[in-house]
């Protein structure tokens, strides 16, 4: 991965702000509208780095690694390290997710114990809720699409580390993200549990991650979702 020199950036602000260039042929652009959009990508690609961060240190704590430890590695101070990543992630056992969710969490983990990955992505969540027939896709498949097809798309996507995948394996941020999303999704439908289409429906929520790219790129987007899943309750409310 190449990352984006200072050039690239400077680039990206002058393409993106609507508002840089003044109408009527002004030589000065807007330049406060520039600074608005240069603060707007810095605060993204910041945003990124700090997820990049957190998710090394969750491995890093749910290996056995001191708050010591990971301060000297990240160059501050235990107590600093302490205050910012202190508050600990939920936890979701088997107990918070339906039959169904809980034979998708094995094909997500095999996914990433085969690809050599220590680390749950929304790729493998995406895969894993595709294997096998269940609420998300059925939720897919009334959204015009092919469950199959996103099987493979996604699964053309993983890609393969340079290691053993560990025992315990942590969420990346944007899986966190995914089933917090999906546990609200559960409580707003009155379902004790979380079911695969409330994580299908995480995933298209957050919008980012490789599993919203292969939504994306096939017309799948959170409403669309939101819609089809309407529709395949309606009959039950009807009833």
């Amino acid at each position: 991965m190449t990352i984006p020199d200072l050039d690239d950036l400077i680039a990206e602000v002058d393409r993106t702000c609507a508002t840089a260039h003044r109408p009527g042929g002004q030589e000065q652009p807007d330049w406060l509208a520039l600074l608005t959009t240069a603060a707007g990508l810095a605060g993204r690609l910041q945003a990124l780095a700090d997820d990049l961060v957190e998710d090394y240190v969750e491995h890093c704590r749910m290996h056995g690694c001191s708050w010591t430890d990971i301060g000297t590695a990240l160059g501050v101070t235990r107590q600093a390290v302490q205050q910012r990543f202190h508050a600990p992630h939920k936890r979701y056992d088997a107990e918070t997710m339906s039959e169904g969710l809980r034979q998708a969490m094995t094909h997500v983990k095999r996914a990433a114990v085969q690809h050599r990955n220590n680390y749950i992505g929304t790729e493998h969540l995406l895969w894993g809720l595709t294997a096998e027939d269940n609420t998300a896709t059925r939720l897919l498949a009334a959204a015009g699409a092919s469950p199959e097809a996103l099987h493979k798309a996604v699964g053309d996507r993983l890609s393969t580390g340079a290691s053993q995948a560990a025992e315990r394996i942590a969420w990346t941020p944007y899986s966190r993200k995914a089933i917090a999303l999906a546990e609200e999704r559960a409580q707003e439908a009155g379902s004790a549990h979380i079911d695969c289409d409330h994580l299908l429906l995480g995933l298209a929520r957050i919008g980012r991650g490789v599993a919203a790219a292969v939504l994306d790129e096939a017309g799948l987007d959170a409403d669309t979702l939101d819609g089809a899943a309407a529709r395949l309750t309606e009959p039950t409310a009807q009833a």
